[in-house]
């Protein structure tokens, strides 16, 4: 019935990078989450890429999973839908939140990222998306061709501490 792009090898594989959650009661269809937190607006781009902050989304690989085991039901219970539909509520359901989970969190990364760019880097949105089609490498390779063109604007500092100011004597 489904037929994802990677094998079920691939898929836990990819899997494996990732942390295994506990049940959630609130999240109950997510399985797993990044090992790494992300790191503070504050830090340096580089170091949030180097961290992973703007990686693949990791929601694909359990969707991925999720179609595997709904296509093994469907063996088990033959050639009856009925059947197969009463078992599958709770996969199918799993399967098209983690869909939009994973939509969501692609296109927040993706506008972070570039609103990161902007941030530190002498170009506009334009500019950022138009070296992003032409770069074939990874984001880390985007960054370094995109410090090479355009010049840093700023370091961004620590905010400051709120509350009274120090004394000055």
């Amino acid at each position: 019935m489904y037929n994802p792009p990677l094998s079920r090898e691939q898929v836990e594989k990819e899997l494996s990078q990732y942390q295994k959650i506990n049940y959630n009661q609130f999240r109950w269809w997510r399985m797993y989450q990044p090992k790494n937190k992300p790191l503070d607006n504050r830090q340096p781009l580089r170091d949030r890429i180097l961290n992973g902050d703007f990686d693949f989304s990791c929601y694909r690989a359990q969707q991925y999973l999720v179609e595997y085991q709904l296509n093994d039901l469907l063996k088990e219970c033959g050639g009856d839908y009925q059947k197969y539909l009463e078992k599958a509520s709770v996969q199918l359901a799993r399967r098209k939140r983690l869909i939009e989970d994973f939509e969501k969190d692609e296109k927040e990364r993706l506008n972070s990222l570039i609103t990161e760019f902007t941030k530190y880097f002498r170009c506009n949105k334009e500019q950022v998306i138009e070296e992003m089609e032409k770069c074939s490498g990874e984001l880390i390779d985007l960054y370094y061709i995109i410090e090479e063109k355009y010049k840093i604007v700023h370091i961004p500092y620590p905010l400051k501490r709120r509350g009274r100011p120090k004394k000055v004597i």
